[in-house]
């Protein structure tokens, strides 16, 4: 069985005959009349009563009838859908996501069902080295990256550029200056994550106080936002972090949060090499059209 038999079918059930049906197909009728004979073989059913006057549906052309026509209009949809993806307003995106202030991403997909409304999203959270990886084996169309300079094989389109902030204890000399450069803490040991555990924002912050000439001594190991806040709001030894924004700045007893002056980390869409695909044209500009919100940074009052 052939599409264009069902077709072929249908418009002589609709045109009451071979000779109509063949001009409203533009072509010839006796090719008509080959088509649902060959069909009619298939199916072993004879689909038209024929007289020398006129042809008409047989009992099993009727039944038959509404069955093709729903074939056909669901390989129509079938066009129509590949045609959709193929223009990027229809299909499966698989992305790798990262948390960013205030639900960045969130209102960006937001923005992209505005756009794209038929076009679907996965989202996966995946470690940011298997993100890349997965990138790279087609398992994700892309994936957001943050503090990753440059990644083998893969694209990094740049999205946005955050601030970084400091936490350092309340009353500290330090705490008293609106914003700070590394320059300034150098003589303060730092609280930093261990490469493995986040090997490109371990490289950004410790090339960046390498090309100040400022390395300050190690103090413990960052050990979780909230934990790490604490440590140094309630430690004998006054010490310091640095941080990029996720969920808000948070608000921590003994601990002030300021600027850090002179650098700031960049999210990346990573993706394969080449022109982008209509799909993730879309993707970028709704990416690209979510406007940063700032806030202000805030000094948690003493208990």
């Amino acid at each position: 069985m052939e599409l264009r038999q069902l077709r072929y079918f249908v418009a002589v059930a609709e045109q009451g005959g071979f000779g109509r049906a063949a001009e409203q197909l533009g072509i010839v009728p006796s090719a008509v009349s080959q088509q649902i004979a060959r069909l009619e073989r298939a199916w072993g059913v004879g689909l038209f009563e024929r007289t020398t006057r006129r042809v008409r549906l047989s009992a099993a052309g009727e039944r038959m009838l509404p069955e093709a026509r729903a074939v056909l209009a669901a390989a129509d949809r079938t066009v129509r859908v590949a045609a959709d993806i193929t223009a990027g307003d229809d299909g499966m995106l698989r992305i790798g996501g990262v948390h960013g202030p205030r639900d960045r991403l969130g209102r960006a997909l937001a923005l992209l069902a505005v756009s794209a409304p038929r076009l679907q999203v996965r989202l996966q959270r995946l470690p940011v080295a298997d993100r890349l990886a997965a990138v790279r084996a087609g398992e994700l169309d892309a994936a957001l990256v943050r503090a990753v300079p440059g990644a083998a094989g893969l694209e990094l389109l740049p999205l946005w550029s955050d601030p970084l902030h400091v936490a350092l204890p309340q009353g500290h000399p330090l705490s008293a200056e609106p914003s700070l450069d590394l320059a300034r803490l150098a003589g303060l040991p730092l609280r930093l994550a261990p490469r493995p555990d986040n090997p490109y924002f371990h490289d950004l912050i410790s090339d960046a106080c390498r090309s100040a000439g400022a390395m300050p001594p190690a103090g413990p190991p960052f050990a979780g936002l909230q934990a790490t806040l604490t440590a140094i709001g309630t430690a004998h030894e006054p010490s310091w972090t640095v941080f990029y924004e996720v969920h808000g700045l948070p608000s921590i007893p003994r601990v002030v949060l300021r600027p850090l002056a002179g650098l700031r980390v960049t999210t990346s869409l990573a993706v394969r090499p080449g022109p982008p695909d209509p799909a993730l044209r879309h993707l970028l500009a709704a990416l690209h059209g979510v406007e940063p919100e700032t806030a202000p940074t805030r000094t948690p009052p003493p208990d």
